[in-house]
C-alpha cells in the first residue's frame, strides 16, 4: 500500500470508508497569533486575583478588577487607545508590604480676586477646583483636596495638612518608587489659567519605595507566549529579573519569546547612564523626555499597544512614526534635541519625537550593545528584528509541524510510495525554499539565492529521528536615513 492512511484499516463488511486530511490544506505563510501582557500593581479594591492572569477588554472591566485609580487600570486605558485588536492578558500584583507611599504637596497663597478654575494636573489627569474671588488659601485647599478624592480614577489622595491648613497633602495610591514618578503640574493647556490673587506652589511627589517582587509574577506565569509585555517597574533589581525571564522564554526549547517595554524619564545623563547599565536583546526601555505629565508606565502601554498592533500586521515594518495615543506631550524645555535622542539610541534607549504636539515613536531600539565578548554588536538592535525572528521561528516550526506531523524519516534515494508520510532531507530542504519564497513575498527576507546555497537540511549523525537544520535568511532591513547631495549650478 503506497497510500499513507491516518484512520483507514482494513475490514470485511462491504464499506467506503473517506479520511480527511489537513496536513496541505494551509495556503501560504501561518499567521501568527498574538497577545500581550500588561504586568502592575492593583488595589485591595479590585476584584482580580493578584498574580492570576485575566484577559482584559475595556478600562471599565480594568477599573472593577483592579480598582479605581490603580496603576493598571491607567495601564489598560493607555495601551487600549492605541491597541484594541491584539488580546490583552493582564497579571496584577499587590503593593510591596514593606513598601512606602510616596508623598508631594500644593501650597496655595490667597485670597483669590477674581472667579476662576484652579486647573492642576495629577499623573496627566487634570483635576479642576471651582475658585470665587474672595476665597481664602484654606478654603482653597479644602475645596482641591475635595475635588481629588472626590475623582476615582486619579492615581492620588489628598488631606489638607494638619498643621498648615492652606497646605494640601499628595499620596499615590500604592507603595513603592513608582508613585516618585507623579508629576504635579500646574496650567498644562493654554486655556488653564490661575484666578487671579493666588499663588501655587508645588512640591514633587518623593520617598516613595519598594516595588513588588515581579519573579513572584513569573512563577505564576504559564508557559505561553506573550509577544509583547509591559513592565512598570525601572528599578534594577526587577528589571534584571525581567531580562533573565525573557532569555529563558527566548530559548529553543520554549520558544515563547517576548519583546518587553519599560519607561525612564530623565536627563540625558540619567537615561544613557542607566541605558549603558543594560544590555538584553528582548528589553526596549523608552527614554521620551526629561520629564512629562503621564508617568512612564503610561508611556509603555502606548508605545507597547503601537507595537503589538504593528508587528502583527508586519513584523519588519518600522515602527517610526507611531504616535501614543492618550500621552500628553512634555514641555519643549524637557523634551531631547535630535543629538541628545542620538546619543541616547547609542546608549540602548529607545527614543520618541513630539510632532504638532504629538508624541511619536522614532525608533525603537533594544537595550543590547555588546556581545558574549563585550564588542560592539548590533545583531539585536532594533525591535522590528526580534519581532521577525520570533515570527519566523514560529512560521517554521508551524510549517514543520502541520505539513509532517506524523511522518516518516529516510535518506534521500529511499524508494518508497508517492503516498508514503515519509520526508527526506531532500524534501525537507525544498520545503524550507518554498518557505522561504513565502517570507519573501511577505516582504520578510531577501537573497533567496544566498538562502538556497547556505542552507543546509542533514541527518543528525547520532539520532537517526532527527533533521537538522541551518537556516541562513538575510532579513529585510528598514529605511531609516536618505542620504543625498545636492550639486546645483548658477
Amino acid at each position: 500500500m503506497s497510500v499513507g492512511f491516518n484512520n483507514i484499516t482494513d475490514i470485511r463488511v462491504p464499506f467506503v470508508a473517506v479520511e480527511f486530511d489537513n496536513s496541505k490544506a494551509q495556503q501560504g505563510p501561518a499567521i501568527q497569533p498574538f497577545q500581550t501582557l500588561i504586568m502592575g500593581q492593583k488595589r485591595s479594591t479590585g476584584t482580580a486575583t493578584a498574580l492570576a492572569v485575566v484577559t482584559v477588554t475595556s478600562e471599565a472591566q480594568a477599573r472593577t478588577l483592579f480598582g479605581a485609580g490603580s496603576m493598571l487600570q491607567w495601564m489598560v486605558k493607555r495601551y487600549l487607545q492605541n491597541d484594541l485588536v491584539t488580546t490583552l492578558q493582564v497579571v496584577p500584583i499587590v503593593d510591596n508590604a514593606a513598601g512606602v507611599i510616596a508623598t508631594g504637596k500644593v501650597s496655595i497663597v490667597g485670597p483669590a480676586t477674581a472667579d476662576g478654575v484652579l486647573s492642576i494636573y495629577f499623573a496627566g489627569k487634570k483635576i479642576e477646583t471651582s475658585v470665587t474671588s474672595g476665597d481664602v488659601a484654606t478654603a482653597v485647599a479644602t475645596a482641591l483636596a475635595a475635588a481629588i478624592n472626590a475623582d476615582t480614577d486619579a492615581q492620588v489622595t489628598a488631606a489638607v495638612n494638619g498643621s498648615n491648613l492652606f497646605e494640601v497633602d499628595i499620596s499615590a495610591r500604592h507603595k513603592g518608587t513608582m508613585g516618585n514618578q507623579i508629576d504635579i503640574r500646574l496650567n498644562y493647556f493654554a486655556e488653564d489659567l490661575t484666578p487671579a490673587g493666588l499663588a501655587i506652589t508645588l512640591t514633587a511627589m518623593a520617598s516613595g519605595a519598594g516595588d513588588p517582587d515581579t519573579n513572584t509574577i513569573f512563577a505564576a506565569l504559564p508557559e505561553e507566549q506573550y509577544n509583547v509585555v509591559i513592565n512598570p517597574w525601572n528599578d534594577t533589581s526587577n528589571m534584571t529579573k525581567l531580562e533573565t525571564e525573557l532569555d529563558s522564554r527566548f530559548g529553543p526549547m520554549k520558544a515563547i519569546d517576548s519583546v518587553s517595554f519599560t519607561t525612564k524619564l530623565g536627563s540625558l545623563g540619567t537615561l544613557s547612564s542607566y541605558g549603558n547599565a543594560r544590555n538584553n536583546s528582548h528589553s526596549c526601555i523608552l527614554g521620551p523626555c526629561k520629564a512629562a505629565p503621564n508617568p512612564s508606565w503610561e508611556w509603555s502601554s502606548a508605545t507597547g499597544g503601537q507595537a503589538a498592533k504593528s508587528a502583527q500586521i508586519d513584523p519588519a515594518r518600522p515602527f517610526t512614526t507611531l504616535p501614543l495615543v492618550g500621552i500628553l506631550a512634555p514641555n519643549k524645555s524637557d523634551e531631547f534635541i535630535m543629538s541628545e535622542r542620538n546619543t541616547l539610541l547609542t546608549d540602548g534607549i529607545a527614543s520618541t519625537k513630539i510632532v504638532i504636539g504629538i508624541p511619536q515613536i522614532e525608533r525603537l531600539i533594544t537595550s543590547y550593545q555588546v556581545n558574549a565578548a563585550s564588542q560592539p554588536d548590533t545583531s539585536y538592535l532594533d525591535a522590528t528584528t526580534l519581532f521577525t525572528l520570533s515570527y519566523l521561528r514560529y512560521s517554521f516550526r508551524n510549517r514543520m509541524a502541520s505539513k509532517f506531523p506524523r511522518h516518516k524519516l529516510a535518506n534521500d534515494g529511499t524508494r518508497f510510495g508517492p503516498g508514503q508520510p515519509v520526508i527526506t532531507p531532500s524534501i525537507a530542504k525544498a520545503e524550507a525554499i518554498s518557505l522561504f519564497g513565502e517570507w519573501e513575498r511577505a516582504g520578510l527576507v531577501e537573497g533567496v539565492d544566498q538562502f538556497t546555497r547556505d542552507l543546509v537540511i542533514e541527518r543528525n549523525a547520532s539520532n537517526p529521528n532527527r533533521i537538522d537544520c541551518l537556516l541562513p535568511p538575510d532579513l529585510v532591513n528598514q529605511l531609516l536615513n536618505v542620504a543625498a547631495q545636492i550639486q546645483f549650478l548658477l
